[in-house]
């Protein structure tokens, strides 16, 4: 079950607490929750909806705890609503048990910070793929930006072991780095394409066999955020011609 890869445990018990009845019927229901996982609207989502979705095989039933379900309901509804999602009744947080009783707590929140990771705040915004208007519209944007790098994405086959269905090519120019480390910077794209399925999806809307594009954004912790990118094609002039200028350019302050 790709939702749940890597949680801890490779043994599930059917029905599992949503009334699936077989491993490939929770399979089936539990894929369109990737988008959102991908989202990174909680750091416990995943572990709150692998328990309901496959929880581990133990002589009992083993519910998330009530509290854990509020949390991850408060950061990752507005995230649903945004594309017209309400939180599903069939996870309403009063069914499950208080914290002092027999349950999985929360092992974040959104106020205290946990390995350097804070909860991220909702929002409705996505990258989207971007015409270069001129190119000082295009410098400006690199201005503005952490980081500008060129990139090759090459669609991969149907696979369950990644949430993405592209990965990067060897080839990776980086027109500006920002805070990023030379050495950490291709871990880091592979990251963002992990988990960011909404930008990547905009992105390649259009390319669905992968291409080359210029994506700009800001570096948050650990996190990567595309803010535009911009498919790399020889008739987009104005956006060669912002790369070329940038090595020279002086942002204004």
């Amino acid at each position: 079950m790709a939702l749940c890869q890597n949680i801890g445990y490779d043994t599930m018990r059917m029905p599992n607490l949503l009334g699936h009845e077989s491993p490939a019927e929770a399979v089936q229901q539990s894929a369109s929750w990737l988008p959102l996982l991908a989202r990174e609207c909680h750091p416990d989502a995943r572990i709150f909806l692998c328990s309901l979705f496959a929880p581990i095989c133990l002589d009992r039933f083993i519910s998330p705890c009530k509290s854990l379900c509020e949390s991850v309901r408060d950061s990752c509804a507005p995230i649903m609503s945004c594309y017209g999602y309400p939180w599903p009744e069939i996870l309403r947080c009063d069914q499950y048990p208080a914290d002092h009783l027999m349950c999985i707590s929360s092992i974040t929140n959104s106020t205290v910070h946990t390995g350097g990771r804070r909860a991220p705040q909702a929002s409705c915004r996505d990258c989207e793929l971007e015409e270069a208007s001129s190119s000082k519209d295009v410098l400006e944007t690199f201005c503005r930006s952490d980081f500008v790098l060129k990139l090759r994405l090459k669609r991969l086959k149907d696979s369950l072991v990644s949430l993405s269905q592209y990965s990067l090519a060897a080839k990776l120019d980086v027109l500006k780095h920002g805070p990023l480390l030379g050495g950490e910077i291709r871990s880091r794209i592979e990251l963002w394409l992990e988990r960011d399925a909404t930008c990547l999806r905009n992105m390649t809307r259009h390319h669905p066999r992968g291409g080359t594009f210029l994506v700009t954004g800001t570096v948050h912790g650990e996190r990567l955020v595309v803010i535009k990118a911009f498919a790399w094609h020889r008739r987009h002039k104005n956006l060669k011609a912002a790369a070329r200028k940038w090595k020279h350019h002086r942002c204004r302050s």
